[in-house]
């Protein structure tokens, strides 16, 4: 049987999000103001028609783990294997500033920071798929954490980033130590991305206890 993890995207789809989630057979996605992501059950699904229903014109989704082989009229397109990696043990955490909840209240400060250093997936709603928490200094989001994927067992740190004028601070390791740390303690296993092209974010994950899983396929889909 194949690990959760292994297809990240249809494991979260198909139990934590499904209330969510767009669903054609076994294939599935998020609405567009969630998160561009798309998954299906296997390589083996079937998937020309609910492609045809669940992708719009112009619009580029992404797969994690998992790609079908895809009918004429679609591009897919192979990126550079991520490093999925996970953490097995609690870390002893650091002193650092007050962690706060981040809400509907703070959604425009998300946004604002999302946008300035983590663009390329983070939408209107990526928020409502799970919980976000930051360090907000002089009035200002500082640095954030979340979660996005997951299932019964598992649970992804995502969204780790800091503001510039904060960067040095350590901020990033404390939420990151936090959360885990957490997430632990609800039995269930952290894991987050990396790109091997970000060596200095790797190094990071790799000092706060995580290791590499395994190099995990990425691909882009959008209409030829």
């Amino acid at each position: 049987m194949t690990d959760a993890l292994d297809n990240p995207f249809w494991s979260a789809l198909d139990s934590i999000h499904r209330g969510i989630a767009l669903h054609v057979g076994e294939v599935a996605r998020y609405p567009s103001d969630h998160a561009p992501f798309l998954g299906v059950a296997s390589a083996e699904v079937k998937v020309g028609d609910a492609l045809a229903r669940l992708v719009a014109q112009d619009e580029s989704v992404y797969l994690l783990g998992v790609a079908p082989a895809v009918p004429a009229g679609w591009a897919l397109r192979a990126f550079q294997p991520l490093a999925q990696m996970v953490c097995d043990v609690p870390r002893v955490p650091a002193d650092g500033p007050e962690i706060v909840p981040l809400g509907d209240a703070h959604r425009d400060d998300v946004l604002a920071l999302t946008a300035l250093v983590y663009p390329h997936y983070f939408r209107p709603r990526t928020m409502d798929m799970g919980r976000y928490f930051g360090i907000y200094r002089e009035g200002r989001l500082a640095a954030m954490i979340g979660e996005r994927l997951g299932d019964d067992g598992h649970r992804e740190m995502s969204a780790i980033c800091t503001h510039p004028d904060f960067n040095g601070q350590g901020y990033a390791g404390h939420l990151t130590t936090w959360l885990t740390n957490d997430t632990l303690a609800h039995g269930r296993q952290p894991f987050l991305h990396v790109s091997y092209e970000n060596p200095r974010a790797l190094g990071l994950y790799e000092r706060l206890g995580y290791r590499v899983r395994r190099d995990i396929g990425f691909w882009s889909l959008r209409r030829a």
